[in-house]
């Protein structure tokens, strides 16, 4: 018992330190737990990788070879020698820049995503080098306002490419803007086809683009406006076609874009406004009209728009528009003109007289050639007009002889009793 008792103390403080040595253990373990658990998340990677990949891209993804900001809601793929839409995207974004690739053909459904791009409403799709553009292009893009094909060689706009691969169900493009610079292709790309009318196919087919409030067709090359290319804008309010070949506005009709503001028409081939368009555009109640850089020609064709010009207020810088042909009235401001100034000599450009008179010294040569050629086959050409002459005769004095018989009455009744 003695013995017992004095290993009582012993072995409690024993089991004390025991105690004290499990509760160290214990707090060491628990302060490498996250060591352990990296470890055994670095052991399992892979699978989780394999299992990552199989997964849809996370909502905050961002394309590779793109810029994201998920505070501005923008995503820019800019000179990044891209071939096609990046499948990606993420649909938070609102502001997609697409520009200077190598896209070449935007078809059907380039934008269609699961989660659809809900939110993107401003599209800029310049100098990528698109060649076409196919029907419903656009499509699965509910918000979309701005949308910019500037610099690019299309040498394909299909019509439906603003309002869907069916536009007999498709609902109206959501489109307020829409900018077309400089989209002419090469001549060799052309098709044989109107560029012209190519564009105005699409801007009117399914009657989509009814909401257009901008439209921007600067430096395309036009020489004319097709007659129906405004019919289904009617809340157009900004149109540009500056630095084009327009020579005439004649087939054109305003009268039905009473919403619009601005009309820029700087830098074309306008000679003259004719009274039709004159009217229309002064009927228009909110717009301004930009003319400047025209080459006008003021004889008495133009006798209308001095009088109108003076009138109007609809002309912005007016007083800036001059006369560039004929040479006499070149540099003359419009609106100081008068009628006596306004006349209608045949008076051409001096590259027009030198065509005329180089046109004229090549038939005067014809003609000589010609004479020459007679005067050298003069014997022949008499011998032969004598032939046909003695012909003629022959041929008359033949008719002559039977009227004779036929005339007299003796000779008549001789050949009626010839059979007696």
């Amino acid at each position: 018992m003695p013995g017992g008792c004095s290993r009582g103390p012993a072995a409690g403080d024993g089991r004390l330190r025991l105690a004290r040595l499990a509760l160290v253990l214990l707090g060491w373990v628990s302060s490498s737990s996250p060591t352990s658990s990296a470890s055994s998340f670095s052991s399992s990677a892979p699978y989780l990788a394999s299992a990552a990949s199989a997964q849809p891209p996370l909502p905050d993804q961002c394309p590779a070879l793109c810029e994201c900001s998920e505070a501005a809601r923008t995503v820019k793929c800019v000179n990044r020698n891209l071939t096609e839409v990046p499948t990606d995207l993420p649909p938070y974004v609102r502001n997609l820049f697409l520009t200077g690739n190598q896209l070449a053909v935007l078809p059907a459904g380039a934008f269609a995503r699961r989660p659809p791009l809900a939110e993107l409403a401003a599209l800029n799709l310049s100098g990528s080098r698109l060649d076409e553009v196919r029907a419903g292009a656009f499509e699965h893009l509910p918000s979309l306002r701005q949308l910019d094909l500037s610099h690019n060689p299309l040498a394909y706009l299909s019509p439906f490419a603003f309002s869907g691969s069916n536009a007999s169900i498709s609902a109206p493009s959501p489109l307020v803007e829409l900018i077309l610079n400089h989209i002419v292709p090469p001549d060799d790309k052309r098709q044989n086809r109107s560029f012209e009318g190519m564009v105005a196919a699409a801007l009117v087919a399914g009657r989509a683009l009814q909401g257009l409030h901008r439209l921007e067709l600067a430096s395309n090359h036009f020489i004319y406006l097709p007659r129906d290319v405004l019919a289904q804008l009617p809340s157009l309010r900004y149109l540009d076609l500056s630095n084009n070949s327009l020579v005439s506005l004649t087939y054109v009709s305003f009268r039905n874009l009473t919403h619009l503001e601005s009309l820029h028409l700087e830098d074309n081939a306008l000679k003259v406004l004719h009274n039709g368009t004159l009217a229309e555009l002064q009927g228009l109640p909110h717009v301004r009209v930009f003319l400047d850089s025209n080459p006008w020609v003021c004889d008495c064709h133009m006798a209308d728009m001095v009088t109108w010009l003076k009138q109007t207020e609809v002309v912005q810088g007016k007083d800036r528009l001059t006369c560039a042909f004929p040479e006499k009235m070149r540099n003359r401001v419009l609106l100081e003109l008068n009628s006596a100034d306004l006349d209608c000599d045949p008076i051409l450009p001096p590259s027009l007289q030198t065509s005329y008179v180089f046109l004229g010294i090549v038939l005067a040569l014809i003609g000589a050639i010609f004479l020459l050629v007679l005067y050298l086959n003069r014997k022949g050409i008499k011998k032969w007009m004598h032939n046909i002459r003695d012909a003629c005769r022959d041929h008359m004095e033949g008719y002559h002889y039977r009227y004779e018989i036929n005339a007299d009455p003796r000779l008549t009744n001789l050949s009626s009793n010839s059979d007696v």
